[in-house]
């Protein structure tokens, strides 16, 4: 099942794990396997990426890293299959994927001996990054009938847990989500608070700003250690940011009333 209605699907780069993901999913939606235990699985994944960089196996990690997102995809594909939607599963998702970014990268800075502000930096672009992405994504998925709308466009109220969750859970979650993201989405929100008011997002735009969904991300990161390039990853990801105004320019100038 899609976050999106068929009508409103588009080239998303960074979902390039979906059909592995749909394939894991038909195999255990018949199981006892959950969806959150799914997301714990994409986090074990993307410790091994962490090891296997640490001790130079540069080829396993990187396909580690597309387990990971394939994972990644499959625990809310699970979650939709089984109409078990889930709060305590979108914060972990999130929650998780902001540590294990930090971690690959402090893994590339340790082996390339690389300077600790610029690894700073580059893990500040990726999240700003893949902030822009998901908050035009969300935002789509508000505006068009039939979207997915687990995922707030702003997290500023603690949602009201599903029946099979512990409301006590989702706060923890909730104010450690915001902890860690509250800083990337209000960034993203001041450069371009009027997105929610536009008309639904063209296909084009969308299939071209999610080269900055972590999928995306974590596959460049992949080819970058898999050929050999592991000391351009950090620099290559702050020259990346060059795409930022450019995609809140043009969602600005030709995508801006309804």
């Amino acid at each position: 099942m899609s976050k999106l209605s068929s009508d409103e699907k588009f080239v998303d780069v960074s979902d390039y794990g979906r059909p592995f993901a749909r394939a894991f999913v038909n195999r255990v939606q018949h199981t006892s396997i959950t969806p959150v235990q799914v997301t714990y699985l994409f986090g074990i994944s993307g410790l091994i990426a962490i090891y296997c960089i640490l001790n130079s196996y540069y080829f396993t990690a990187g396909l580690f890293l597309i387990i990971k997102s394939i994972l990644d995809a499959a625990d809310g594909e699970l979650a939709r299959t089984k109409n078990r939607p889930s709060y305590t599963g979108r914060y972990l998702d999130s929650i998780f994927d902001i540590f294990l970014n930090f971690l690959f990268l402090a893994a590339i800075w340790y082996v390339t001996d690389s300077s600790i502000w610029i690894t700073l930096l580059a893990f500040i672009s990726i999240q700003v990054q893949g902030t822009l992405y998901n908050y035009y994504y969300v935002i789509l998925r508000h505006n068009t009938e039939g979207g997915e709308r687990t995922s707030k466009i702003i997290e500023n109220e603690r949602p009201k847990a599903f029946p099979r969750e512990n409301q006590s859970t989702v706060d923890f979650l909730y104010d450690t989500y915001n902890i860690l993201y509250g800083a990337f989405d209000k960034l993203i929100f001041k450069l371009d608070k009027n997105a929610s008011d536009a008309p639904a997002f063209p296909k084009w735009f969308m299939s071209m700003i999610s080269i900055y969904g972590l999928g995306f991300q974590l596959l460049l990161i992949s080819v970058l250690l898999s050929i050999g390039l592991i000391k351009f990853i950090i620099p290559f990801f702050i020259g990346y940011n060059v795409f930022l105004l450019v995609f809140i320019g043009i969602r600005k100038s030709f995508l801006n009333s309804k």
